[in-house]
């Protein structure tokens, strides 16, 4: 396996510089978590560090290399799980906190009476909010 030195900054590993195992796109991973063991006896305290890009190309802006900043928050910041934690996937066009309606009987702008001559199907040929359409005739 290949690895490469990381510089780390802030918290308790500052200024040290460690090899890192560089993944199969020649990238260290995104978060380092250092265990470190409870004198007590406990359970050990993990370091999180996060990687950030240590510059940037003057003409294509593409990352010189990699260095690792501490994060004090620890896991909470991000999401620990496989898929970005309990809130599942994080997409760009998503807002936070918001969860799909699920509870859409009629179309917008209506009162959600179909209106004379019509009825509610649930058919595949049935129009949304119970509206007639050229098919109905």
């Amino acid at each position: 396996m290949k690895s490469e030195d990381t510089p780390f900054e802030g918290g308790p590993m500052d200024g040290r510089v460690l090899p890192v195992l560089l993944g199969p796109t020649g990238h260290p991973p995104k978060t380092y978590r250092i265990p470190v063991p409870d004198s007590a006896g406990g359970p050990p305290t993990v370091l999180v560090y996060r990687r950030v890009p240590r510059g940037h190309s003057k003409k294509l802006g593409l990352p010189q290399g990699w260095k690792y900043e501490y994060a004090a928050e620890g896991d909470k910041g991000r999401g620990s799980g496989a898929w970005g934690g309990p809130g599942g996937l994080k997409w760009p066009w998503s807002k936070p906190g918001t969860e799909p309606d699920t509870t859409a009987d009629s179309a917008p702008g209506t009162t959600g009476d179909p209106g004379p001559g019509t009825t509610r199907g649930s058919g595949p040929d049935a129009t949304p909010g119970g509206r007639r359409d050229d098919a109905d005739e």
